[in-house]
């Protein structure tokens, strides 16, 4: 993993929050064009760790879309909180990562433009975590009440779970647009310096996005308590699943051995995709903390790369994880391949996707 800094000196005065979304900026100086300076070997190797980030996970995200898209066995709510969480990470390695890139090079733009292209990790964020949230509360009611689970968690509700999911992201992730960000600073900071040019920005993340928001708004209300009430939710779920696999309860199914059987290796899988994002990315959260609450830290760049590709590096995680440990998962991803890439159906993946049905 590359994780040393820029051989430059602006590379000095990067800010832990700048490793939210952007990477490390090393941008030209001069007149600011994007091309004024050959890209360095360090940039080449920065850009080519991003890319393949990129190249592993929006194929793999894509995978699950298609698998839950074309398996019936992968229709009910849980996996389509999972493609919500999926059209996410797509979302990171087609736009995010290309944008990060592009402000790794350094243009110089207005305010609201480089605000524009510093809010959309922010709204991912947050739709993944609420996806995360959704499918974790979607587990506890299948151990919860088993019996009455399919008339509670109908498809339709599931859908409106979505997109209030989606709606919420879209509001949190755009509050710096709404007017909480750093455009008042960058303002004063523009007339004290007695300059009469034209009102643009190197664009750097830190230079829109407001520390406080970073911190108070976004960290520690919409995304420390979520991972915290999933982490109870999770073990509540082992709590209620051992209880019963203890007590053969009755369930739905015909064996309840069997069916609490499978709602736990379910849910330890899903509980490593949770452990995984808040391994990813609380990191760098607390590296935003360390900058806001110990401006005159200087925080070793070293993590700041590990930070950064932890991050993005994220979204290519989960399709890993569902082909490793979800067996519908892993035979509807063998059937895509058998059927798509290597030209053939056979009898045996059919039969094989009947008995995940069943």
């Amino acid at each position: 993993m590359l994780a040393w800094p820029p051989p430059c000196p602006a590379a000095e005065h990067l800010r832990a929050v700048s490793r939210v979304t952007e990477g490390p900026q090393k941008g030209p100086g001069g007149d600011g064009s994007i091309m004024a300076h050959p890209v360095s070997a360090f940039q080449a190797a920065y850009i080519s760790i991003e890319v393949l980030i990129a190249l592993v996970s929006v194929p793999g995200n894509i995978l699950v879309i298609w698998a839950v898209k074309m398996n019936q066995a992968l229709r009910d709510a849980t996996f389509c909180f999972i493609v919500s969480l999926a059209v996410a990470d797509v979302a990171v390695g087609a736009l995010v990562i290309p944008l990060a890139i592009i402000i790794n090079i350094g243009p110089q733009t207005e305010f609201y433009s480089c605000l524009m292209v510093a809010c959309p990790v922010l709204i991912l964020t947050e739709s993944s975590i609420l996806a995360l949230l959704a499918i974790a509360v979607d587990r506890y009611l299948r151990v919860k009440i088993p019996v009455r689970y399919k008339s509670v968690v109908t498809p339709r509700r599931a859908a409106v779970a979505i997109a209030c999911c989606w709606i919420v992201s879209f509001l949190v992730g755009l509050t710096p647009m709404f007017g909480w960000n750093n455009l008042n600073k960058m303002r004063r900071t523009h007339e004290l310096n007695g300059s009469h040019a034209e009102f643009v920005i190197k664009c750097q993340f830190e230079t829109v996005i407001s520390m406080e928001y970073m911190v108070y708004f976004n960290f520690f209300v919409w995304v420390l308590p979520p991972l915290l009430l999933m982490l109870l939710i999770y073990l509540e779920v082992f709590n209620l699943i051992r209880k019963q696999l203890n007590k053969k309860v009755s369930s739905s199914s015909n064996d309840p051995q069997k069916y609490y059987g499978k709602e736990l290796k379910i849910a330890k899988s899903l509980a490593l995709v949770l452990f995984l994002f808040a391994l990813s990315w609380l990191p760098l959260h607390v590296l935003n903390c360390i900058t806001l609450f110990c401006p005159s830290c200087e925080t070793p760049h070293i993590l700041t790369y590990i930070a950064i590709f932890l991050t993005h590096g994220n979204s290519a995680m989960n399709p890993i994880v569902y082909a490793f440990r979800i067996k519908k998962f892993r035979t509807a991803f063998l059937q895509i391949w058998n059927q798509y890439f290597c030209c053939k159906t056979t009898k045996t993946d059919s039969n094989t996707i009947a008995e995940t049905v069943n």
